[in-house]
């Protein structure tokens, strides 16, 4: 990987750039737009974490973590979890790493903060990116967030 990857937080500055990000075509039903994830990390201030991924200076994608969240959600506090809520790699970035990036970025950021594993889910079936997480050492959990695939990284 180049070292001009980073993330950014979404500012002012950059948030055109950051709405202005798209999935190809066929894959707009597999992600919600980088506006709704925007929205949401604004009414979930505590727990979402909105990054754009730039390659230097040039946005390439934009990735949502979150942080602490009681998965279950039925306030017993033993479920907590840490992981990637959204990845939006640009129609014409895909296939270069950067979505790896975006991964090993959540990654050592849930590190940093004292976590050991990172939890995801992915639109199902063929041209979901199934393949892509289990590529990348996700497990599948067998539990489904609404009708999505639950997985988890072991961060060790």
């Amino acid at each position: 990987m180049t070292p001009t990857l980073r993330l950014a937080a979404v500012t002012a500055a950059n948030i055109d750039a950051a709405i202005g990000l798209k999935v190809r075509p066929d894959q707009e039903h597999l992600v919600a737009p980088v506006v709704k994830s925007l929205a949401e990390a604004y009414v979930h201030p505590d727990t979402a974490w909105p990054r754009i991924i730039l390659d230097g200076e040039r946005p390439v994608g934009f990735l949502m973590a979150f942080f602490d969240i009681d998965f279950k959600g039925d306030g017993t506090g033993r479920d907590i979890r840490s992981g990637l809520w959204r990845l939006n790699i640009a129609a014409g970035e895909q296939g270069r790493g950067y979505g790896r990036f975006a991964v090993e970025s959540v990654a050592a950021e849930i590190r940093r903060r004292g976590g050991t594993r990172l939890t995801t889910t992915w639109h199902p079936g063929e041209d979901g990116p199934e393949a892509f997480y289990l590529g990348l050492g996700f497990r599948l959990t067998g539990e489904t967030s609404g009708d999505q695939p639950v997985g988890e990284l072991e961060l060790g």
